[in-house]
């Protein structure tokens, strides 16, 4: 039968052959030490998880619940941008409630896409990023991911010679997978480069809260004017340790969140409510547990970043996220990410993500998720260590990815 037409517009996903070679694996006993899915081990916060636990059961709460989130959960991230960013929110015209901001993402696609329309998107980057609006029947158009005044060349030369002009501009910081961070005179050029040729600016902003130097990054939204034209995405996955809950918020200009909460209000009925409120909770609480978690994505950092150098893999020390984005061994570029990723799991029973699957310049590299203790990291290293010491084997022994399908 042949593809969807939606399905068609779909690259292949290259993760798959990494995926495969860990359920191999593993079926074979190994213990596979997983740095490659951003899935964060930490566990939620215990007011968090006793929050829900006292909302499930009371009266309503097992009913249809708001598409945009419940009042107190809007006025609740109306708070926090207030409290972290000195932003002032409308709940009920400027934030939506999303399930986690992935699904933000693509339902903003649906939003504001016309079939054609043209969308800027760093790459490499976070794939929801580009495949949202490829599902919406956009066309994407590369930019650079580093915040250089590249980055604003790039955008020139794309307004100028794509057809139609590019609605849209999708920025990331601190990124995924890069690591990259922004500062806030890198958002001000950025909202009045969007002002003057009447585009979007469309920030994911879902690790605000996981960083590790002195200056928390910024909101674009801090930028005067910024609300004119920008729509910000954050999560509770990252800062909460909620990845499975899946609670996140869409903020900004009203006439883009309008846009979204009406193709929401045909999709789904929103998260349920004690989740809701447990999320509420989470934002009106403490933020020892917000530094807690901070503190141990910093200091698995160190462990990676030490202990990897050791072994003979030099990575490079990220400022923020729970990633490091690092350059392939040089006994190993020759092969590219997918086969040195396929490698490593086979032979060194380590995980990462090939950096190909964030777009084609990510090639030459691999994203390293900060989701194994210390303990964990180490033995990676150890096992990377005996991988890489026997490396003109391997490469020697390699069967290329074509014909072992």
């Amino acid at each position: 039968m042949e593809e969807f037409h939606r399905i068609r517009r779909l690259p292949p996903y290259v993760f798959e052959e990494v995926n495969r070679a860990k359920a191999t694996a593993r079926n074979a006993g190994a213990d596979i030490i997983d740095l490659g899915m951003g899935n964060p081990d930490l566990p939620t916060p215990s007011h968090v998880v006793e929050k829900l636990k006292e909302t499930i059961g009371k009266p309503r709460t097992d009913r249809y619940s708001a598409s945009k989130g419940i009042p107190g959960l809007r006025r609740a991230q109306a708070a926090y941008y207030g409290r972290r960013f000195g932003v002032r929110l409308n709940p009920d015209t400027q934030i939506v409630a999303t399930l986690g901001s992935k699904e933000g993402f693509a339902n903003v696609a649906q939003a504001i896409t016309a079939p054609g329309d043209v969308v800027l998107v760093p790459n490499p980057s976070y794939p929801i990023h580009a495949f949202g609006f490829l599902m919406a029947g956009g066309v994407i158009r590369s930019v650079p991911s580093e915040p250089t005044p590249n980055f604003f060349h790039t955008l020139e030369r794309a307004i100028v010679h794509s057809i139609p002009k590019p609605i849209a501009v999708v920025v990331c910081y601190p990124a995924n997978p890069t690591a990259y961070v922004a500062d806030l005179d890198f958002y001000k050029d950025l909202v009045v480069f969007a002002k003057k040729h009447d585009i979007l600016v469309l920030s994911d902003l879902a690790y605000a809260e996981v960083y590790f130097d002195s200056v928390p990054p910024p909101s674009v939204l801090q930028v005067p004017g910024a609300m004119d034209i920008a729509v910000e995405f954050t999560s509770m996955s990252k800062t909460y340790s909620m990845p499975g809950w899946r609670i996140g918020f869409a903020v900004g200009n009203e006439r883009v969140i309008g846009a979204l909460a009406r193709v929401k209000s045909y999709l789904d009925y929103g998260a349920f409510t004690p989740v809701q409120v447990a999320a509420a909770a989470a934002l009106n609480g403490p933020e020892e547990c917000i530094t807690e978690m901070r503190d141990t994505y910093r200091r698995r950092r160190d462990v990676l970043v030490e202990s990897f150098d050791r072994a003979g893999w030099h990575v490079p020390a990220p400022r923020a996220s729970m990633f490091a984005w690092a350059p392939l061994p040089p006994a190993f570029r020759s092969i590219g990410s997918v086969e040195f990723s396929t490698l490593l799991v086979e032979q060194a029973e380590v995980a990462v993500s090939p950096g190909i699957g964030f777009g084609e310049y990510g090639e030459g590299y691999v994203r390293i998720a900060l989701v194994e203790n210390e303990q964990r990291i180490r033995q990676a290293a150890r096992n990377i260590r005996r991988f890489l010491e026997s490396a003109p084997e391997k490469l020697h022994n390699v069967v290329p990815l074509a014909t072992r399908r």
